[in-house]
């Protein structure tokens, strides 16, 4: 694990401390940074009352640390949601996936108040667009939304081997500048068969960390 990442890990962590109580409830993203911020907790499980995740392994690595995990259905209110990103905009748009985890991702940091993203310096970009955007379809769907995405000029390729917790593909989409995020990020979600995109431009990051 990269130093950078510990730091920025470090980071978020150090300024939530004072924040949590024990009926606290944090959103947890999914990556490798943000395993280092799980690490973190381990020493201190009880300075939360849980957590909701947005994947499979994340929710493994929480229980592992002795950390309850909940249904987002089952919880009232999140206060920060920790997850880190592929690219960081200016203007605090992402773009994230990478793992494969963006949808869930992206549904807990709606439903969070205040969206942490813990990253290194390498993830800063003027303008997102050079990591491929993560696009999860329905299985049936790949097909007609891979042509949807080369008429919007972009190059979608199939993530081979790969499985979303939900039982879907994704299709990378490169070739594409962000220019609008928001509008990109709502275009893509238009087409039928695309579950979600990993532009987070609808919901920015609130605070970056980064190590």
């Amino acid at each position: 694990m990269s130093d950078a990442k510990i730091r920025a890990a470090e980071k978020a962590f150090n300024y939530l401390k004072p924040k949590l109580n024990s009926n606290s409830i944090l959103g947890i993203g999914t990556g490798s940074t943000v395993n280092c911020f799980i690490e973190l907790l381990r020493p201190c499980p009880a300075l939360v009352k849980g957590a909701v995740s947005s994947s499979n392994a994340s929710t493994n690595l929480l229980r592992d640390i002795g950390i309850d995990v909940f249904n987002l259905n089952d919880v009232d209110e999140i206060e920060f949601y920790i997850d880190g990103a592929d690219e960081i905009a200016d203007d605090l748009s992402l773009i994230k996936g990478g793992g494969g985890a963006h949808t869930k991702e992206k549904i807990i940091a709606s439903a969070s108040k205040n969206f942490l993203c813990i990253a290194d310096q390498s993830k800063i970009v003027s303008k997102l667009g050079s990591f491929p955007i993560p696009v999860e379809v329905l299985l049936q769907a790949r097909s007609f939304v891979a042509r949807k995405l080369m008429a919007l000029g972009g190059t979608p390729k199939l993530r081979h081997d790969f499985i979303t917790d939900q039982g879907n593909e994704i299709l990378d989409l490169s070739g594409m500048t962000v220019d609008d995020p928001i509008f990109l990020e709502t275009k893509i979600n238009s087409i039928p068969g695309v579950v979600d995109n990993g532009i987070f431009g609808l919901r920015k990051a609130d605070q970056i960390f980064i190590g």
